[in-house]
């Protein structure tokens, strides 16, 4: 990676780290219960946001000297699916997280790793790119 770019690639990820934690630590516990448009919004916002981080993390840690493998990146989006998927159907079944939130840690967890997984995976992957072409 060329010395100049990383500055800006510790902006981004200082910058995607603290709108993550503003959204998740603010909007979405200020809409949860109450308006499930908003907290469904907010938390689709963060997700994003927590997956710059994880692309910035790749960039910044790749030393690519072959193209790497996707398959980390597959598994996480998998997970990140199975994940929402899970906690749907939980809730489908009528255990809602106001009832059980204890229930919906695994799902959680599943989502934020793969997130991470995705997000590790396309900066990896951008940074091969980039090496290989200039």
């Amino acid at each position: 990676m060329s010395e100049r770019r990383r500055p800006l690639l510790f902006v981004l990820l200082a910058s995607a780290a603290l709108v993550t934690v503003v959204i998740h630590g603010t909007f979405v516990p200020e809409y949860f219960p109450d308006d499930i448009f908003m907290t469904g919004l907010a938390l689709i916002v963060g997700w994003v946001a927590y997956t710059v981080v994880f692309y910035a993390v790749g960039r910044l840690t790749a030393e690519p000297t072959t193209l790497p493998s996707m398959r980390l990146g597959d598994i996480g989006l998998a997970l990140f699916l199975v994940s929402v998927l899970l906690a749907a159907g939980l809730d489908a079944l009528g255990f809602t997280p106001e009832l059980l939130l204890g229930v919906y840690a695994l799902p959680g967890i599943g989502v934020y790793v793969g997130l991470a997984l995705f997000g590790w995976s396309i900066g990896r992957r951008t940074e091969a790119i980039n090496a290989i072409v200039r």
